[in-house]
């Protein structure tokens, strides 16, 4: 049996992941009575009087839901909220099994972003957090920041920050190992959807010196401003993006003499030329699944140091399931209102820690997805961000 027939005979054997268990026992009257009526109001009453208490007396303090419209989801595009259902599912599952954190999916059936916001926000008094997942871009980023400033419950879009933070501990351990100074690196991101965009800002935040872009347009110039949408005028704004000296607008012309590529984009885009044209011991991260722009063994035999891909079967997988099962279990350790930049550069810092200086090599560079060591670091780094910057409730 191949890996396509045993997961549709999985899901069909279980039709679906999730179902949902009682954590208490209903077997007797007196049981009845404290669960349910007469000795819920007494729960309901408490509420009523602080509604914070919903943390206290009801299942919101461990609760996210998982939501998507279906636009974008993994490498299969629009595929709807129906198709969607099996994705979101996984998410749960993977939230309850590594950190403990009980969550179910939500898809929705409507792309209008100003839909998507309204029935999100109806469902704060329940969740302790949201999960925004599998949602295009740019439209994503809108919905993400108007719920971040009309909630007071986290806001995660896992697309756009969850990669950005491994990629970024990831950088941290490469200036850890091969002494290379951050700042004076340069690095080609092709890509500048959800994930590529949030990758900029967050290699910028620990120190990336300069960062040039290429996207399905072409490279991301200044000069061309008045083309782009509102995400890369603002990248371009913020001092992000900067516009290469001399390019002829192709990948090809910006990966000379480059430091480190980066793709969350397309197959095949880059050549074992183009990485043979970058600077000595260049960093490949072709993260295109699930055929990336260039294949690990492509890379390092054209001379690349460092090779990270979001590939399971080969080393340096970027993978964030590293990232969000902590991110939430600290946010909901805390009853944080909002998951904010210090809390991801925290979880950031936190996942480069977990390997030690004696550990790190070149194909071992970000801990594996089921580290037992990981899922703690970045709860405690993220709990103590949020306290921190003043966002906890605890």
């Amino acid at each position: 049996m191949g890996l396509k027939e045993e997961a549709l005979a999985l899901h069909k054997e279980h039709q679906g992941k999730l179902e949902i268990h009682s954590k208490v026992r209903i077997k007797d009257q007196h049981d009845l009575a404290l669960a349910y009526t007469p000795g819920v109001a007494y729960a309901c009453k408490e509420i009523e009087a602080n509604p914070m208490d919903a943390y206290v007396y009801t299942a919101k303090s461990n609760m996210v839901a998982v939501i998507t419209d279906g636009s974008a989801v993994l490498g299969l595009g629009n595929i709807g909220p129906y198709a969607a259902i099996p994705v979101m599912e996984g998410k749960s599952i993977l939230l309850k099994e590594l950190a403990g954190v009980d969550s179910f999916p939500l898809c929705l059936k409507t792309q209008d972003v100003e839909e998507i916001i309204t029935t999100i926000k109806y469902l704060e008094p329940t969740l302790g957090a949201i999960n925004l997942e599998d949602i295009s871009a740019p439209r994503c980023v809108t919905i993400e920041r108007r719920l971040i400033e009309e909630m007071d419950i986290p806001v995660f879009h896992d697309d756009q920050h969850g990669t950005s933070i491994i990629v970024a501990s990831a950088f941290i351990n490469i200036q850890r190992l091969t002494k290379r100074n951050l700042k004076d690196m340069r690095v080609v991101l092709s890509g500048t959807g959800a994930a590529g965009s949030m990758v900029a800002r967050m290699l910028k935040k620990i120190g990336v010196g300069t960062i040039n872009a290429y996207n399905i347009c072409g490279v991301v110039d200044k000069n061309k401003y008045d083309s782009y949408d509102f995400l890369i005028k603002e990248l371009i704004d913020d001092g992000i993006f900067d516009t290469p000296d001399n390019h002829d607008n192709t990948l090809a012309s910006i990966l000379k003499g480059a430091d480190a590529f980066i793709g969350v984009s397309a197959p095949n885009l880059v050549s074992k030329d183009m990485v043979k044209s970058m600077a000595k011991d260049p960093i490949v991260f072709a993260m295109a699944n699930p055929t990336p722009e260039i294949s690990y063994n492509d890379a390092k035999e054209a001379g690349a140091y460092i090779v990270g891909s979001g590939r399971s079967d080969f080393p340096n997988q970027i993978n964030n399931v590293l990232a969000f099962p902590g991110i939430f279990r600290g946010a909901l350790d805390v009853k944080a209102k909002k998951i904010n930049e210090e809390m991801k550069i925290a979880a950031a810092y936190a996942i480069a820690s977990i390997i030690k200086d004696e550990e790190l090599s070149p194909d071992y560079i970000v801990p594996g997805a089921f580290d037992k060591r990981v899922v703690p670091a970045v709860a405690k780094a993220v709990s103590e961000a949020a306290i921190k910057t003043g966002v906890a409730n605890k």
